[in-house]
């Protein structure tokens, strides 16, 4: 039987998290509303499990997950969850299989809107890349999910009744590339609070692979350099910093607080969004970019200048990231070109952000600087490859976080 109460998560501002105590996100994304692409979001679960294996930037000895129906139409009942260790596919290893309880019983209910955080589950030999398996089940119709799509994200299956205990993954005969209404794995232990990279496609890891996105770069960087700290990718795909999208979800005005300030622990927020609010206004008519506005430089920066204003009063730090180049793609343009420059000359020097990050200058061809070096462009002249990724990540300054 599904139960009626529900443990709410505390939303309490990120300073307050010790970095020597108390929880911290190690693996978080953002949340969007379902649309009309290719994923399981429109039609949801009923009588189903849903497998989703995500790679930790950190660990502890014991985790929590947190579960969203930010954009439900119906309060979401879970009718019960497990967590263990991936192996292969939707396998898990033997053994390490344990339950998820909220507020002490299986089953809850998650309001409209709203997000809930588990109890605490010991999960032993758990660290940074280690790779979790979460498995959620949907007794009764969850209707449209809330959910994120793909990206470089880890897989999602899918399997009739409740396969949770399943550990071969053979219950599971559909395989996803998107997450559903899993929004957040926080973790206890010591270390230093997490980093939060804010972006677009290009943060969400678009054209590279999982675990090789710049934030999971940025943590193994990190902890190679004997400075462990969890590395957050709040990437969302087609995302602005100023309007919202049918496809591409809230604005990053809209979610900043929800996927950066509000996250157990965050201490940086390393914000890279602009590209599309710039480019989408030069591409022909289209739903999905409705609204689409021209903008200019100075609505950007006033942009920037409140995710600052934000984050400074909840004792989060913002790191700038200027806009890398995109010479060649179909919404280069003069007048995109133009915009792209004069926001990246206020980043530079506009001195407002608490440390800057030149990714722009890190991955620009030497003889052609409005386009990627050939060595780190993907082939679409906007997303890198491995290497730019990896240039990203090697472009940071490791003390400025």
């Amino acid at each position: 039987m599904v139960v009626a109460a529900v443990m709410q998560l505390s939303l309490t501002p990120a300073a307050a998290e010790g970095p020597l105590s108390g929880w911290r996100a190690v693996w978080m994304t953002a949340m969007q509303q379902p649309n009309v692409n290719p994923n399981w979001s429109q039609e949801g679960f009923a009588a189903e499990s849903v497998r989703q294996v995500v790679r930790l930037s950190a660990g502890g000895p014991k985790l929590r997950i947190r579960i969203s129906n930010q954009y439900g139409e119906r309060p979401l009942r879970l009718a019960g969850a497990t967590v263990a260790r991936a192996t292969q596919g939707a396998a898990v290893e033997p053994g390490s299989v344990r339950p998820v309880l909220f507020g002490g019983v299986e089953a809850i209910s998650v309001p409209v809107g709203s997000q809930v955080a588990s109890d605490a589950v010991a999960l032993p030999t758990v660290s940074g890349g280690t790779q979790v398996a979460i498995t959620l089940y949907f007794a009764e119709s969850t209707g449209p999910a809330t959910f994120h799509e793909y990206g470089a994200v880890g897989a999602s299956y899918r399997a009739a009744g409740d396969a949770r205990a399943d550990t071969s993954g053979a219950a599971y005969g559909e395989a996803g590339g998107s997450w559903y209404f899993l929004a957040g794995v926080d973790a206890i232990g010591v270390g230093a609070g997490s980093v939060a990279a804010f972006g677009d496609s290009t943060t969400n890891g678009f054209r590279t692979t999982p675990g090789l996105r710049y934030p999971d770069l940025l943590a193994a960087r990190l902890a190679a350099a004997g400075r462990p700290r969890p590395v957050l990718n709040a990437g969302l795909g087609g995302g602005r910093l100023l309007n919202d999208s049918n496809c591409f979800g809230e604005s990053g005005l809209g979610r900043f607080d929800r996927d950066v300030l509000d996250q157990p622990g965050v201490k940086t927020a390393v914000v890279l969004l602009g590209v599309n609010d710039i480019g989408y206004p030069e591409l022909p008519p289209a739903p999905c970019l409705t609204p689409n506005p021209e903008i200019t430089a100075e609505q950007l920066i006033d942009g920037y200048r409140a995710l600052i204003r934000d984050a400074h009063a909840r004792g989060v730090r913002v790191v700038g990231v200027t806009i890398p180049p995109f010479g060649g793609a179909e919404v280069h343009t003069e007048r995109s070109e133009r915009l792209r420059e004069a926001v990246n000359t206020w980043i530079r020097t506009g001195g407002e952000f608490d440390a800057t990050v030149d990714f722009a200058t890190a991955l620009a061809g030497p003889a052609h600087p409005t386009r990627l070096a050939s060595q780190y462009d993907s082939g679409d002249h906007v997303h890198p490859n491995e290497a730019g990724y990896r240039a990203m990540a090697e472009a940071i300054d490791v003390t400025v976080l």
